[in-house]
């Protein structure tokens, strides 16, 4: 009777352990949930994409030459002027190769009717420390310490012409621009005002003057 006792028991203990071990083993796989709902019933389109005979917008640019005389108005106030022409083997500008400059620097601009580079762009405006120039150590609390030099040739930063200058759409627009620009100065929209000394107007800093 002892001996069936100590059966029962072991039996029991190990079906104990072997209860606890199997609460820690991994969960048996799943089956992967099928997703329930469609593309159709995605968003508030009710209707799917891809039986709708969708015709994009078409963007035509302007077929003007180089030199027409032709100008685009200016968005705001000293935007950046846009490109009235057509730019067909003239971009992308490379690092030996800057069709712009052959019309637009200011030696050549008026006989060849483009509008000339500004002085703003042989103007390098990137800080350069008077610890770096003079070996003098200054506070940066103010902009004193930074040097703007004139260059007489087109600074790099300027190089690239097509980082602010782009060739616009003349076809109807797909969503209208009712944006009215408030010009400051009378010829705003055909001339910047940021030219001269007002390029460094409410400035505090060192003016080599190359």
């Amino acid at each position: 009777m002892k001996v069936i006792n100590k059966i029962t028991l072991g039996l029991v203990a190990a079906t104990l352990l072997f209860v606890g071990c199997n609460e820690n083993a991994a969960p048996a796989k799943s089956e992967v949930v099928k997703p329930t709902i469609s593309e159709d019933s995605l968003g508030l389109r009710k209707t799917s994409l891809y039986d709708e005979n969708v015709k994009p917008h078409g963007t035509k640019y302007s077929d003007s030459y180089a030199g027409s005389g032709h100008k685009i108005e200016r968005a705001f106030q000293d935007a950046p002027p846009m490109i009235p022409h057509d730019v067909t083997g003239l971009i992308p500008i490379k690092i030996g190769d800057n069709q712009c400059l052959n019309c637009h620097l200011p030696d050549v601009a008026k006989d060849m009717g483009a509008t000339p580079i500004p002085p703003s762009h042989f103007t390098n405006f990137r800080p350069q420390s008077s610890y770096a120039i003079k070996g003098e150590n200054t506070s940066s609390e103010s902009l004193a310490h930074i040097s703007i030099e004139k260059e007489n040739h087109l600074v790099g930063a300027r190089f690239n012409c097509t980082q602010c200058h782009a060739p616009q759409d003349t076809g109807v627009l797909a969503v209208p621009n009712t944006f009215e620009p408030d010009y400051i100065d009378p010829d705003g929209a055909t001339k910047s005002r940021w030219n001269g000394d007002r390029m460094l107007e409410g400035l505090n800093t060192e003016e080599s003057g190359k």
